[in-house]
């Protein structure tokens, strides 16, 4: 699932949790949130990554 998705359920979540007043359900929108973000920053790492390692191998070819 992409990360956008999952930072709107995170969100719908949490907001639902505080209209509710269910903390628990609060607290696990905004967890879902962090992973989603942390899921995203983990994949830009990697594709970063890749960008040199395919800049190095250009560059020694």
């Amino acid at each position: 699932m992409s990360g956008a998705v999952d930072r709107f359920k995170g969100r719908v979540k949490e907001i639902t949790g505080r209209i509710t007043g269910d903390q628990r359900l609060e607290t696990e929108g905004r967890t879902d949130r962090t992973r989603a973000k942390a899921r995203e920053a983990v994949r830009d790492v990697r594709e970063r990554a890749r960008g040199v390692r395919d800049s190095l191998r250009r560059d020694h070819s």
